[in-house]
């Protein structure tokens, strides 16, 4: 007898982790690697939020908290999101979570049925698929590529919708290509999605500060799909708090009693400390914390000029978050060293193992034809490692 579920069987492992454990492994042996892999800030936390912590621990919160999270962090998370967003939210439709992923994935416990269709515009974080198929439904991907900046149009979401979408789900700015939506591309959208009172947007907000340009736009700033939309953020990536685990949603308030529903049966709150330092993060002016965004922009810069220099390579420049998407099919289907490049996938082991440079494929991405370098790593290593592709491809050009 097969002791394992059907439900998990059909689940994968997140390719980020498995190159990410792969590089770890060669490093471990002896060989020079830089793992490019995982999109997560390399600065620490700064002071204010690890003295809010201390503070916390010296102070006793070390019990359950409700299960939403404290009162004063979802006042905290409201005051944000007016300050920073213009939106209007009562800590009634807020929800803070095990990290953004949890957000997320109370919202789909929430709104789907075995069946039931989620959109994907592609490329998309390597998790949302898999969550998808976790709660019993059904990805829908909407490929794009970089010629449209790896962003979908607001026709050809519609002309994806059927009887049985329940969802779309995005992030914005995107993770893996960098891209955000412009205000115009959101609002064409939102009145698309207006026309379906079924369907629930769900945001993916978490790169929001990261962002080189202009402030960026949440779709819930439409009033013709406030009540539809689930605004999903958390501190991982601008306060560099990825191990705190906090992240949230903001909600209608039907579907915030939904979340606290699930999140009650699977975790509870979260945790008591972090949540304490989590309000100092959210209260303090967000000029504080721009010296990571200025660091970021200029490693961005940097790869940018480098990366162009790449044989085969396509990119465009990412406009927020700290990644680069760049499309490489132009090596596959060829052999490289008598390695075989199917997809993007084996492009990305094939520079592991021979430029010993991690980053990684595309296809878990929705996008075989691409791969994804994070660059939230020193200026030293992001040199070395565009070095080392160069001169590895150049033998094959």
């Amino acid at each position: 007898m097969d002791k394992l579920s059907d439900r998990v069987k059909r689940l994968g492992y997140s390719q980020t982790f498995v190159m990410s454990n792969k590089a770890r492994e060669m490093k471990a042996s002896g060989i020079d690697v830089i793992s490019l892999t995982l999109g997560e800030p390399d600065f620490d936390v700064p002071d204010n939020i690890k003295q809010a912590a201390f503070d916390a621990i010296n102070q006793n919160y070390s019990h359950y908290s409700p299960v939403p999270g404290f009162l004063e962090l979802r006042e905290a998370i409201a005051y944000k999101l007016k300050r920073d967003n213009n939106l209007e939210y009562k800590p009634t439709q807020i929800c803070v979570s095990n990290g953004a992923k949890q957000a997320i994935i109370n919202v789909l416990a929430a709104i789907i049925n075995d069946g039931d269709e989620v959109l994907l515009p592609a490329p998309y974080w390597v998790s949302y698929d898999e969550m998808v198929k976790m709660m019993g439904g059904n990805s829908v991907m909407l490929p794009t590529s970089y010629v449209t900046d790896f962003k979908v149009t607001a026709e050809q979401l519609e002309e994806a919708i059927t009887e049985k979408t329940k969802a779309v789900l995005f992030s914005s700015p995107c993770n893996p290509s960098g891209g955000y939506y412009t205000y115009d591309e959101l609002k064409s959208i939102a009145k698309v999605i207006a026309k379906y009172p079924q369907i629930t947007i769900i945001s993916d907000e978490i790169y929001e500060y990261i962002n080189y340009e202009t402030n960026t736009t949440s779709i819930a700033q439409f009033p013709e799909v406030y009540e539809q939309t689930a605004v999903i953020n958390g501190m991982s990536k601008a306060f560099a708090m990825t191990g705190w685990r906090i992240g949230y949603s903001a909600c209608p308030e039907w579907l915030a009693k939904a979340c606290e529903k699930v999140q009650g049966q699977m975790t509870s709150g979260a945790n008591t400390v972090a949540q304490r330092a989590s309000i100092v993060a959210l209260k303090a002016d967000p000029s504080e914390y721009r010296y990571m965004i200025d660091a970021f922009k200029k490693r961005r810069d940097l790869v940018y000029e480098l990366i162009k220099e790449i044989p085969g390579f396509k990119v465009v420049l990412p406009k927020a978050a700290f990644y680069f998407f760049p499309d490489i099919s132009y090596y596959i289907g060829k052999t490289l060293d008598g390695t075989e490049i199917k997809n993007s996938d084996d492009f990305a082991m094939f520079l592991l193992e021979n430029a010993h440079v991690g980053c990684v494929g595309g296809f878990s991405f929705g996008s075989p034809e691409c791969i994804r370098f994070s660059y939230a790593a020193s200026e030293e290593e992001l040199r070395e490692a565009m070095k080392r592709i160069k001169n590895l491809l150049e033998k094959f050009n």
